[in-house]
């Protein structure tokens, strides 16, 4: 007898009787969208965030976003606010899906700054952007400098001093 489960032999997503990363990453999407015992779910069920009901079979999720492209892609919708359909997903990079992320939600510490022009970035991609050294940007926005300075050119930000707690005598 052969120990591939009949669910992966159903969809053709195995190999040797393990599942497929984008067999995962199928059924992650749909748990963390209609489990409420999902750790994620907050993050998107929760919100009303679901997944299109053709996407139910697995054949059809494959034929719509196709294989994953590479290492480090992740299925991202471009609607942050939209569902898992086909005209609001698509394959991108982690940094690329953190900046279609609002500050807060579910986005595992990764803090958005905006840009002098507007656009809404990671620290990691906007200091990149500009010019920075990342550590230089997030100990600016750290220390409480103003939004307007913090793309300032190195040594001409006075950093606020750190908050110093007061132990109760």
């Amino acid at each position: 007898m052969s120990n591939i489960k009949p669910g992966y032999i159903k969809h053709g997503a195995n190999i040797t009787g393990k599942r497929t990363k984008l067999y995962g990453r199928w059924l992650t999407m749909r748990n963390k969208c209609t489990n409420p015992k999902h750790h994620a779910y907050k993050w998107y069920g929760a919100r009303g965030i679901k997944v299109c009901e053709r996407w139910n079979d697995f054949s059809i999720f494959l034929a719509d976003v196709g294989e994953i492209p590479g290492p480090g892609m992740t299925l991202d919708r471009i609607d942050n606010d939209g569902n898992y359909e086909p005209s609001n997903v698509r394959w991108a990079t982690r940094e690329v899906q953190s900046n279609n992320k609002p500050d807060g939600v579910g986005n595992r510490g990764v803090r958005l700054v905006t840009l002098p022009d507007g656009r809404r970035m990671s620290m990691n991609m906007a200091a990149r952007a500009m010019g920075l050294n990342e550590t230089t940007l997030k100990t600016r926005v750290q220390r409480g400098v103003p939004p307007q300075h913090l793309f300032d050119p190195p040594g001409t930000v006075k950093l606020p001093k750190k908050h110093q707690s007061v132990s109760p005598r």
